[in-house]
């Protein structure tokens, strides 16, 4: 129902506070191209924790807003990811996965109602977009842990290198929510970047 907490988990430029934000309260994020319109309910995020997902973090694409590649998240191949999760209401959840997919965010967003309830097989396909599929990775405090990511795998697409500036917010994020220093941040997405192609 609308209202209903879930917990949003970001892998990608969203585990920096300052990119979620653009999402909720509209805006540029540092270093892109593109302004977001933000959420119908621009509350900060009642609590952010980081988690560890079992899965691969791989890039892919070309992003209008920052060039490059961006990170996509692979369940099923195995590995391991950081990510941050946000607690976020699922109206406020469904308004960030509308803008992900560049499209105003409506009130009336059926996703809204789907996150109420728990998702069959653990997923669900909103479309065929980049970041229209769904994934339950887990729950905290009974509460679903939620992603959005690609319908294809890491194995089933060519990897692209991300931009300066994206790597730039991914490392943000990772200081933010793990306290890690530049040596690990670097570790960390070179080991994940290294396959990507130019």
């Amino acid at each position: 129902m609308p209202g209903t907490h879930v917990w949003y988990v970001s892998y990608g430029s969203n585990m920096a506070a300052a990119r979620l934000a653009c999402y909720l309260e509209g805006g540029c994020p540092p270093g892109g191209t593109r302004a977001n319109p933000g959420a119908h309910d621009p509350t900060p995020p009642a609590r952010s924790v980081p988690v560890d997902l079992p899965g691969t973090l791989y890039f892919h694409g070309d992003s209008p807003q920052w060039g490059g590649g961006v990170a996509f998240y692979d369940h099923d191949t195995p590995g391991w990811t950081a990510a941050r999760a946000y607690l976020l209401t699922a109206a406020q959840l469904a308004d960030v996965a509308a803008q992900e997919m560049y499209r105003a965010p409506c009130p009336d967003d059926p996703l809204v109602g789907l996150l109420g309830r728990p998702l069959p097989d653990g997923r669900h396909a909103m479309g065929p977009g980049r970041y229209e599929t769904l994934v339950e990775v887990g729950r905290l405090d009974g509460l679903p842990l939620l992603t959005l990511t690609a319908p294809y795998g890491a194995g089933h697409v060519e990897h692209h290198r991300p931009s300066a500036a994206y790597l730039r917010m991914l490392g943000d994020g990772l200081r933010e929510s793990r306290g890690w220093s530049a040596a690990e941040v670097a570790a960390y997405l070179r080991a994940r970047v290294v396959e990507a192609t130019p």
